[in-house]
């Protein structure tokens, strides 16, 4: 699964002891980030990031764009509802592709643990089944063992 990650500046630490309490189960995942989400989470628990801009600079809009290809499959966004920034009609838009998509979202901590321990069950396999990218890798793969 591909996973995206995104927490405002107060939601950092909060995300980042996320990853640490589901690092087994996250490192099993691609996972990708805005830039300071990336690298803060990244050097607090080893996983590997794949880190896009900082949100600030077009790090929520690059995240946008692989979900509207449909190449994601879950988003964890801490946000900080009690002080909105300026971003929020990109979050918006971010939403609505998720929507658009079918690809599951987290908010807080408490959504996050809820699909954290979906993913880890398997209950969200069937986002291989809809994405269609992934499943004409795996077929290359396959035809590829066998040759």
């Amino acid at each position: 699964m591909n996973i995206a990650i995104i927490a405002h500046d107060v939601k950092k630490e909060l995300m980042t002891q996320f990853c640490i309490a589901y690092a087994g189960i996250l490192s099993q995942h691609n996972l990708c980030a805005t830039g300071t989400t990336g690298k803060v989470v990244s050097e607090a628990t080893g996983l590997k990031i794949q880190s896009f801009l900082s949100g600030d600079q077009g790090g929520e809009q690059q995240i946008a764009s692989r979900v509207a290809c449909n190449e994601i499959d879950l988003l964890l966004m801490f946000g900080d509802p009690l002080n909105p920034k300026p971003m929020e009609p990109i979050e918006a838009d971010l939403l609505r592709l998720c929507n658009v998509h079918n690809v599951p979202v987290a908010t807080n901590i408490a959504t996050a643990e809820a699909l954290i321990h979906s993913l880890a069950r398997g209950d969200l396999d069937w986002r291989d089944i809809v994405n269609p990218k992934k499943q004409d890798a795996a077929e290359s793969a396959e035809e590829a063992a066998e040759e």
